[in-house]
């Protein structure tokens, strides 16, 4: 017992200190979380010896959460689909601990108290993370700042060029920190960390800024985050316009006297260990958490954060800054022009996370920048000509291509720095409210725009609005810090028996007719009261939906006072049959709302007789303010939160399944468009024109907190009666296919008539078919068939759909592994650049096979498990290791 304290005590020292190297090639890592309350439970050594793995270092700032290794055994080197030992221990002493004989036996004592003590075990593998910056762009020409310059004795020469601090040509679109300089305030003593590609700390415009105690390389597992791949220069970039020197080198960061840290995950694969450590790291000292990346902007994908980093997540906000939070602020994504939308990434539509679009110098909405209603503001980026002018990789380098709203973020994250040294002790809820009471409202003209029930007006590209520097700094300045953070979790809605298992199936369900389904649930004041929540932030929307076509369905929230929130359009790109197995949508949209009274769920489908779904159930939170702060709770992540119905009460949780692949984050860079930085944006459309508007009438008034309105015909054909004024094409195509049927008849009939006039017959025998060169007594493929009617025959394009989630280039190489570059691609010598950002062909989008499976209405049959890299979490990429 003794040397098991002291190894504790031992390992929470060396949890302070900079984590182990990983050697992932020679072994296996896991992470496990051991209670060392639980009575009669085993000591952290007796877990270890009982499971036969090596204790390492605590996992990152988790406490009481543990990395552990095996030595990889010869097999496990070179067999795929071998069982993990560790894993078959720790299921097999589950077993032994359940087992009702042998109750007096020594190991089945040892493994009630261990797995009494262990909740949590996984097996880490590695996965790589997706930067956000844009494709080479030869910048345009600027206009001059010479009056700025010479006020603050500004000698970087390509100041002039960064219009997002002075924008001459368009003065009221720039990020306007100069009046903040004016008043003295640069940034000192706030660090930002750059979770990124890595950090050049040589650069002469980030070397004195550079805070090397909370920078690691969590790729290669070394101290400094050196940028080591030729494309690694989008995190030295972000990290310029947030704190570049006022020097003589490039350009100056927004808050220039700032510090920065580099924290490096997106140059290889990663495990949820390490991410979860890299955005917890330093985290004492550091402020913010600039976050340029996430699942790919494809329109396909639906991916978010894992049990782990979930975790770390949270535990930056209950313990980050000396319990003040960190501030997360992420990029909302460039996959507008593919239909993407930044509620789809379970990064960006978190609670915690400052989510930032962009808008181009002026002003404009560029076609790349996501819409969402997690989106909180937009801030300057490129588009309409011009990119955004900062420090490159390398002592003396500088670039005048970057842009994306991988670049939008940084700008804000220099925003909210010069605030914090104004005002060190805001929280980060105090950073998200005065980004939503102090950014200014773009392109008021703009069809996109709405009332909220607060009086804001609120966009789906734009959020509350533009992040205006100086206005905000001087809000902070004067700001009342807000109230502990409160919530109310509601019951969960199942409809007609709809359930979820952890065998990833889905049975139950009300059928989506063709005008929509909705349910309601009822917020009381008692509610809010036991709740302890006094106003409304963010709300969460969890849904179940199983479909046949995920990008045909559209999910709205509608709230007691008739703000309705677009949570989920139609992707049409996303063709995965996996539906929506518990995932969580978020809107900001109801910032400041009395939340009491019927809230509506609205989901619709786009009437595609050969792909529909089922609602099987949904809850909500809503985040807030307390009533008492002294009452006050933090949240903890559940470990299990998409079951249908969920685990209520559960005394000894489930152990998550161990991940099976590796996955890692696209470069930044992919799906771009090619023009983003040339390409006028616009400010006429609105986000979404959602079918759902009008699908789903209002239902009679019902005291029944959950009501259902729908169609009343849920047969086996349910649209077959509105055929008739609503599908005409429906008739026009039979009666194509009936006088086709007609002419092929009397084609043949005719030729088999002038057959049997010309030709005497062969007698008995006859002639056999092989003889006249088509052998009849095989086996006919598609492609004979389709060829003779001058079609593609499926045989020659069996490409599966998950295939399809991925670039040619992810399908060759397992992985990115760095073609993506800022810089313009070589085309000397008659090259052809290997690869371009520029938006899919649509056409070829359309010739892959998409899923065509009519599900019955009333009794849905239950699909597989999910094993699609779009799930929310799966892989999205496979990055296996040699």
């Amino acid at each position: 017992m003794l040397i098991s304290s002291i190894l504790l005590i031992s390992l929470r020292l060396v949890a302070a200190a900079i984590p182990a190297r990983r050697s992932y090639d020679t072994h296996s890592y896991y992470v496990l979380h051991h209670d060392p309350t639980t009575p009669s439970g085993a000591s952290l050594a007796d877990v270890a010896q009982a499971l036969d793995v090596e204790l390492v270092e605590q996992a990152g700032e988790l406490p009481d959460y543990w990395v552990v290794r095996r030595l990889k055994s010869p097999a496990s080197l070179t067999a795929r689909g071998v069982s993990d030992p560790v894993l078959s221990k720790f299921e097999a002493l589950k077993g032994q601990a359940e087992s009702p004989i042998g109750i007096r036996s020594q190991d089945t004592h040892l493994a009630r108290r261990v797995v009494s003590s262990v909740d949590y075990l996984s097996l880490q593998t590695l996965r790589r993370r997706v930067k956000r910056a844009p494709p080479p762009i030869t910048p345009a020409t600027e206009a001059s700042a010479v009056g700025v310059a010479a006020r603050f004795d500004i000698k970087d020469p390509l100041f002039p060029k960064q219009w997002h601090l002075v924008n001459d040509e368009f003065p009221r679109h720039m990020m306007n920190v100069t009046g903040i300089w004016a008043e003295g305030f640069t940034g000192k003593g706030i660090i930002s960390s750059l979770v990124d590609d890595g950090l050049d700390y040589t650069s002469e415009d980030l070397s004195a800024n550079f805070d090397a105690d909370d920078s690691y390389d969590f790729n290669d597992h070394e101290p400094l985050p050196t940028p080591k791949n030729f494309d690694d220069h989008h995190g030295t970039r972000c990290a310029g316009q947030i704190a570049a020197e006022k020097n003589n080198v490039c350009g100056i960061g927004i808050a220039y006297d700032s510090k920065v840290a580099g924290v490096r995950i997106l140059s290889g694969p990663i495990t949820d260990l390490d991410e979860a450590a890299a955005l917890n790291y330093g985290f004492q000292n550091v402020s913010i958490y600039s976050c340029s990346w996430g699942p790919p902007d494809n329109g396909q994908s639906m991916e978010g954060p894992n049990y782990l980093i979930q975790k770390a997540v949270v535990n930056g906000i209950n313990n980050g800054r000396g319990g003040k939070g960190s501030i997360f602020v992420f990029a909302s994504g460039n996959g507008a022009a593919h239909g993407d939308q930044c509620n789809f990434d379970g990064y960006t539509n978190s609670i915690y996370s400052v989510t930032v679009s962009a808008v181009d110098y002026k002003g404009l909405h560029p076609y790349y920048s996501e819409p969402c209603a997690a989106n909180m503001v937009v801030a300057y980026s490129s588009g309409s000509g011009h990119q955004i002018v900062t420090t490159d990789k390398g002592k003396s380098e500088c670039a005048t291509t970057h842009g994306g709203t991988s670049a939008a973020a940084p700008n804000a994250v220099g925003v909210f720095a010069l605030a914090l040294e104004a005002r060190p002790d805001l929280t980060w809820r105090d950073i998200q409210y005065l980004c939503v009471e102090n950014a200014a409202m773009i392109n008021e003209d703009d069809p996109d725009w709405e009332t909220t029930a607060s009086g804001r007006k609120y966009s789906y590209k734009y959020g509350y609005g533009v992040l205006d520097g100086y206005a905000y700094f001087k809000a902070a300045q004067a700001w009342k810090l807000v109230k502990p953070q409160a919530w109310l979790q509601t019951q969960t809605i199942q409809l007609n028996n709809g359930t979820f298992s952890d065998d990833r199936k889905f049975q139950g369900g009300e059928f989506i007719p063709q005008a929509g389904i909705e349910s309601k649930m009822t917020i009381t004041n008692d509610l809010m009261t036991q709740n302890n929540l006094e106003s409304l932030e963010h709300i969460n929307v969890r849904v179940w939906i199983d479909h046949a076509s995920r990008g045909e369905v559209e999910v709205e929230i509608v709230s007691p006072n008739g703000i309705k929130s677009v949570l989920g359009a139609a992707r049409p790109a996303d063709r995965s049959g996996e539906g929506y197995p518990g995932w969580v949508f978020m809107s900001v949209k109801h910032w400041g709302e009395n939340p009491i009274g019927d809230w509506t769920l609205k989901v619709k489908d786009q009437n595609n007789p050969t792909s529909n779904g089922t609602l099987l159930g949904w809850n909500m939170i809503l985040w807030g303010t307390t009533i008492d702060p002294s009452k006050a709770t933090k949240w903890e992540v559940p470990l299990i939160d998409d079951i249908l119905p969920p685990l209520e009460s559960n005394p000894r949780p489930i152990i998550p399944p161990s991940p099976t692949t590796s996955k890692q984050h696209p470069k930044p860079t992919e799906h771009l468009p090619g023009d983003h930085g040339e390409a006028t944006g616009e400010n006429t459309k609105p986000a979404f024109t959602s079918a759902a508007d009008d699908a789903v009438q209002p239902s009679p008034t019902s005291t029944d907190p959950a009501t259902i309105t729908s169609s009343p015909d849920l047969g086996w054909f349910p649209d077959m009666s509105s055929l008739a004024t609503g599908q005409k094409w429906f008739f026009v195509a039979l009666g194509a296919v009936s006088l086709f049927g007609i002419g092929v008849g009397v084609f043949f009939w005719r030729r088999r008539a002038a057959a049997a006039s010309k030709y005497a017959p062969l007698g008995e025998e006859g002639m056999s078919m092989s003889a006249l060169g088509t052998a009849a007594s095989g086996p006919r493929t598609t492609r004979e068939l389709y060829d003779a009617f001058g079609e593609v025959s499926d045989d020659d394009d069996n490409d599966d759909e998950t295939t399809a989630l991925r670039p040619p280039a992810a399908r060759a190489l397992g992985f990115h592994s760095g073609f993506l570059d800022d810089d313009e691609p070589s085309t000397a010598a008659g090259l052809t650049p290997g690869y371009r950002d520029e938006p899919e062909d649509d056409g070829h989008r359309a010739s892959q096979s998409t899923v065509n499976t009519v599900k019955a209405p009333e009794s849905p049959s239950p699909r597989e498990g999910a094993s699609s890299p779009a799930e929310s979490g799966e892989s999205w990429e496979h990055a296996s290791r040699e």
